[in-house]
């Protein structure tokens, strides 16, 4: 009965039942995007070049570089978790 119950519906909820899975993905791969290590070593590689050639002050490139190696801790933490759960 459910297969023909969710049939009957297509037509009505078909449009909201798209953007809930479209907004899904989205996020799922915003998240992804987000807790990449190489992503993440990558923009602090980029970081130390913008320092070494004056565009960044200390303090800014401290700042900077502080919020990503938290990023960067909390990513190791959230791939590691994934590995444990099976999810990869």
């Amino acid at each position: 009965m459910g297969i023909l119950l969710n049939l009957l519906a297509l037509p009505v909820l078909g449009g909201p039942m798209l953007v809930n899975w479209l907004a899904g993905t989205v996020a799922q791969e915003t998240l992804e995007e987000f807790m990449d290590e190489g992503h993440l070593r990558g923009e602090l590689l980029e970081l130390l070049g913008r320092y070494e050639t004056g565009d960044l002050a200390e303090e800014e490139h401290q700042r900077q570089e502080e919020a990503l190696l938290e990023r960067l801790a909390v990513a190791h933490e959230f791939q590691a978790q994934r590995q444990r759960s099976g999810l990869h």
